[in-house]
């Protein structure tokens, strides 16, 4: 039920893998993994849309330097900015995996 529910904001090649460590969990380990908040793929990227261009899609990622340097060069004048469009999607998977990686 885990893996469904929080499939589109996890990388897909990693969910065999994950559905294995939950199997083998205790109820305390299955309760804090439960808990767990990931961030959406379709706000980060309403975020990049509007705020990437100031670096604040990573900064939500826990990127700051990568924000930093948006900020001061305006969304390295748009062509950065244009890239993380792309690429935000997988960007925010890989980050709400590895704060799942902390918990398993």
């Amino acid at each position: 039920m885990f893996i469904m529910s929080n499939k589109e904001n996890l990388p897909e090649e990693n969910l065999p893998h994950l559905r294995k460590k939950l199997l083998e969990m205790n109820e305390e380990e299955w309760s804090n993994i439960s808990m767990l908040q990931f961030k959406s793929t379709m706000t980060m990227l309403m975020i990049s849309i509007f705020l990437g261009g100031l670096g604040v899609d990573r900064f939500m990622l826990g990127q700051t330097g990568a924000g930093i340097g948006k900020l001061l060069t305006g969304g390295g004048c748009g062509i950065w900015w244009l890239i993380d469009l792309f690429n935000i999607s997988n960007l925010t998977r890989k980050y709400n995996w590895a704060k799942l990686q902390m918990w398993i």
